[in-house]
């Protein structure tokens, strides 16, 4: 993958990079697994008789058990410790409820806007600013469903021993993160 450069145009400002097949396979193929169980998600969510009066859409009120995906959907209220944990899960399950439906389709718009710019085999990228926020939101899912999966903190090293079966992975998340950065950096004035 080539740096992210901007260009202005007289269609305004565009921001473009090239990606051969082999690494637009793999993007691919991570946005793909991460909008599955965004979609799986959004699926188990229990049907309610007042949202279907009202039209109002509800979500599930627990957090996902899949570590991934309580990642990508994190509490909404951190109280202090002196808060019981049941009140603490009120809160958040009344809230979750409430607004997982739309952070899920955010989620899955940012998705489907790479893999709509995306071509299938390589090749030019051209992004407007307002696809280009969306790369940046879905490379961001991307790596926290990434580095959930790898155990990556704070104390992992850069390089892994090659022995490591998730050394070659945690080159991808490098890729990733450099992609966003380099993104960030070409979308910033």
């Amino acid at each position: 993958m080539r740096t992210w450069s901007r260009k202005n145009s007289l269609g305004g400002l565009k921001l473009r990079s090239e990606m051969d097949g082999r690494e637009a396979a793999v993007l691919r193929s991570l946005v793909g697994s991460v909008l599955g169980l965004l979609r799986e998600r959004a699926d188990s969510a229990p049907t309610d008789d007042l949202a279907e009066l009202t039209g109002l859409r509800t979500g599930n009120s627990t957090i996902p058990s899949d570590p991934v995906l309580a990642r990508l959907l994190p509490d909404f209220h951190r109280s202090e410790e002196a808060t019981p944990d049941a009140d603490r899960a009120d809160i958040n399950g009344a809230l979750r409820s409430l607004h997982e439906p739309e952070i899920i389709d955010a989620k899955m718009a940012a998705g489907a806007v790479i893999l709509d710019t995306l071509p299938a085999h390589g090749g030019r990228i051209t992004l407007t600013p307002e696809q280009a926020e969306a790369w940046l939101r879905a490379l961001n899912d991307v790596r926290l469903a990434l580095g959930t999966t790898l155990g990556i903190d704070a104390d992992t090293p850069d390089h892994l021993d090659p022995s490591d079966p998730r050394a070659p992975h945690l080159d991808v998340y490098h890729w990733l993160t450099w992609m966003q950065d380099s993104l960030l950096h070409a979308l910033a004035p």
